[in-house]
């Protein structure tokens, strides 16, 4: 996800914010302004997901992405991933609550912007951040990785441009929509959870592995089946590695991404944790496209295992996020 200011010769002028340097004054200057006018009013929820056209894409992304972050969905009608990944992203941008805006480019209508945005395939999803244009990912993704780039986003957006999100009054938007309402799990979930602790006690993987899922398929939000699932899948992984020719082919190939994946994932259960951090951060830096992608995939499945809350997690997020942006 390297940063990249986007020539929209023709359709917007971002002469004035092709430069991080350049796009963060403009941040700054647009808060300051609204502060100076009493503070920016707090939005109905209605206004986290809007549709964008070539007409109001200079009023609606770049000017908006001076105060939180802006979210680009690409999609089409006939598009049979698309309808999956829009509604996972409009629920996103409700749950966050405003500290991103969801923007979505129909393209079949607005070929102009697909084109400037060198977008090859559907869906794809990009950000603007106080009018940078950062590519995010393409084609359909799990919620979990989903979820871990919108952190990392969101995180570059405080910490390199102060942009803490806007206010979002519930109340203006009356009954909750169903986009908006929450989920209620379906369970409870003892049994599920006990038989996949017990699959994984007896090193029974794919067992554990599926029956994750089963909690999972109900409850996507579940933090103990999250966690199960990623440590299941790791071992899995692990059980089926000779590690010495692991250690050998990452030692002599410091650039080849699955040697560094293989890698980390022995470095993890070995308990080697910021080893296999650190290992995936710096084979991030070193490749690009489709390797650098996998790294990045991997080592969000990594923090799974840990959990959120464990201190080397966040740092590295933080290094992850400095690579990537």
């Amino acid at each position: 996800m390297q940063p990249r200011n986007m020539s929209m010769s023709g359709v917007v002028d971002l002469a004035a914010v092709k430069a991080a340097g350049e796009a963060k004054v403009k941040a700054e200057q647009a808060r300051a302004e609204t502060a100076r006018q009493g503070g920016p009013a707090a939005v109905p929820p209605s206004s986290l997901v809007i549709d964008v056209d070539e007409a109001g894409f200079e009023s609606d992304v770049l000017q908006r992405s001076a105060e939180v972050p802006v979210v680009i969905d690409f999609w089409a009608e006939w598009c049979e991933p698309c309808k999956q990944l829009g509604p996972l992203l409009e629920r996103l941008a409700h749950e966050y609550n405003g500290r991103f805006v969801l923007a979505k480019v129909d393209v079949d209508a607005n070929q102009m912007l697909m084109q400037q945005f060198g977008i090859q395939g559907i869906p794809a999803v990009f950000a603007v951040v106080a009018g940078q244009a950062l590519p995010l990912f393409q084609g359909a993704a799990p919620e979990s990785q989903i979820r871990e780039t919108l952190d990392q986003l969101i995180q570059v957006g405080e910490e390199r441009f102060g942009l803490t999100g806007i206010a979002v009054d519930r109340d203006a938007a009356g009954p909750e929509t169903a986009a908006e309402a929450p989920e209620v799990p379906a369970g409870p979930y003892d049994a599920l959870l006990e038989a996949a602790a017990q699959a994984l006690d007896a090193n029974d993987f794919a067992g554990a592995v599926q029956a994750y899922k089963n909690v999972l398929s109900d409850d996507p939000a579940n933090t103990e089946a999250k966690l199960g699932l990623a440590q299941a899948e790791l071992l899995g992984r692990v059980q089926k590695m000779d590690p010495q020719q692991v250690r050998k082919d990452a030692a002599e190939n410091p650039g080849d991404a699955d040697a560094q994946i293989a890698a980390a994932d022995l470095d993890l259960v070995g308990g080697h944790v910021e080893d296999a951090f650190g290992r995936l951060v710096e084979t991030v830096r070193r490749n690009f496209g489709d390797d650098r992608d996998r790294v990045r995939l991997r080592l969000l499945e990594l923090f799974e295992v840990i959990g959120p809350d464990d201190p080397r997690v966040g740092a590295a997020r933080t290094a992850l996020a400095r690579v990537l942006f």
